[in-house]
């Protein structure tokens, strides 16, 4: 693996325990690896991770985002809102790229961070789109009909929800990588919102869950 701005990291380990987590292709594999390459040489640059991360690429990053493939296994049409360093976001869009009608939208409002990602696309020749734009616009902008919406550590369950409504009242379903605070997230939420939801625990983290949100609808208010 390249190096990481402060020296060369060694990835095996931490490369063999997320693909035991979250197996894929030998094809998915390396376009991860590419990715990963490509990302390394952007840290340096952006910060697209958190330094203290960068020893457990793959299983704080790729294997976290890679577990939400099981819960939406038929669906081909992904938008990731506010991707900045491609989770998870371009980990999907690597594990879909050999099935047809696939595409990922990354959504990120950063134009160095939209940069990268143009970047990663090119290099990997996943099926993915890069929009640079606000999450609440995008759906302006989009004519097609996306099946799932995904998140992390992005903001707030109640934004999320008010940013991902107008997809979701399509059909579309939510799954946001969330941490210790989820249970207040989902109090707050539901001030505003009526939802079907539930939590799945995280394979990579003991304190962090995949909210998987269902049947948005506004609360309404007096």
């Amino acid at each position: 693996m390249s190096k990481g701005g402060q020296g060369t990291l060694d990835l095996a380990a931490d490369k063999a325990r997320a693909l035991t987590l979250a197996p894929v292709s030998r094809e998915t594999e390396k376009r991860l690896e590419i990715f990963l390459e490509v990302l390394l040489r952007w840290q340096s640059k952006l910060n697209l991770v958190a330094p203290a991360t960068l020893h457990e690429l793959w299983t704080r990053h790729i294997a976290d985002s890679l577990q939400l493939l099981p819960l939406a296994p038929q669906a081909r049409v992904w938008a990731d809102f506010g991707s900045g360093g491609g989770f998870p976001g371009i980990p999907i869009a690597c594990a879909l790229a050999d099935y047809p009608g696939v595409k990922v939208h990354l959504v990120e409002s950063n134009g160095k961070k939209a940069a990268f990602l143009r970047e990663v696309v090119r290099a990997t020749g996943v099926p993915a789109i890069v929009h640079q734009e606000r999450a609440e616009k995008f759906e302006e902008t989009c004519a097609e009909t996306v099946q799932v919406v995904t998140a992390r550590a992005l903001a707030p369950l109640k934004i999320l929800l008010d940013q991902a409504f107008p997809l979701m009242s399509r059909g579309a379903i939510g799954l946001f990588l969330k941490g210790q605070d989820v249970d207040a997230e989902l109090t707050e939420a539901a001030k505003y919102w009526r939802f079907e939801v539930s939590k799945v625990p995280s394979k990579t983290s003991p304190q962090s869950s995949i909210v998987v949100v269902r049947s948005l609808k506004p609360l309404l208010r007096a």
